[in-house]
């Protein structure tokens, strides 16, 4: 439900698995790892790398982080991939389709108004690939990418940068994502957040709660654009 005393101005929302369904890339990693549920892993054992770069003070782009990640769980599980087999075992990433309800929901926060950006963890040249491939690019104001502040999200700095490039303050953004861990560090930065709850995915019972908990990016349009 929404908080009717927040009216945010700016909405950025997550790209991978928000907006874009990363089913096709789930089968390629687990047919690598040969495990139906070797996706789970390398998700978030991507995402912990990502971040002990950004705590390091190091940045590689999210596809770079993410193939040398598959390539050391497939020697946990005996299989040899080479750097370029791992990066076609990722390459769907970038002709990744949208979820259905994704256009008639930018498309609905458009005309009501809201000015709407991308923040993603993937790099500039990868978001732009993905927007066009899913016939997104269009939609949105601002394409925001990781690859600027050389921070991975959730590191908080992230997501004042962003308010920043949109010439807001971060209490005027809600940042829209599916992932807990996106939707905490959102909060923590002072932004408001709209969880959207994608098979699997689950708020982050330490974090504050979300100012929008809707199962779908409909519901989200019919909360902000009734």
């Amino acid at each position: 439900m929404l908080n009717q005393a927040l009216h945010p101005q700016v909405l950025l929302f997550d790209v991978n698995g928000t907006l874009l369904d990363l089913a096709p890339v789930r089968r390629s990693v687990n047919e690598v790892l040969l495990d139906e549920r070797g996706a789970s892993l390398w998700f978030s054992t991507t995402l912990h790398h990502s971040l002990v770069m950004t705590v390091s003070g190091k940045h590689a782009d999210l596809m770079e982080i993410g193939a040398a990640v598959l390539q050391m769980l497939a020697r946990n599980r005996d299989v040899v991939i080479g750097t370029e087999d791992a990066r076609q075992a990722l390459s769907a990433m970038r002709s990744l389709a949208p979820h259905p309800d994704v256009l008639p929901c930018l498309e609905r926060l458009r005309r009501a108004g809201y000015r709407l950006a991308t923040l993603t963890n993937s790099s500039k040249a990868g978001v732009e690939a993905q927007l066009k491939h899913a016939g997104l690019a269009g939609c949105f104001e601002q394409r925001l990418s990781v690859e600027t502040p050389q921070l991975f999200k959730p590191h908080g700095d992230v997501y004042g940068w962003a308010a920043e490039e949109m010439k807001v303050a971060p209490s005027a953004c809600m940042l829209v994502a599916a992932d807990g861990w996106d939707v905490a560090g959102a909060k923590w930065a002072g932004l408001q957040a709209a969880f959207i709850a994608r098979e699997a995915q689950q708020k982050f019972p330490l974090a504050e709660l979300p100012d929008i908990d809707v199962a779908d990016l409909a519901a989200l349009a019919d909360a902000l654009a009734a």
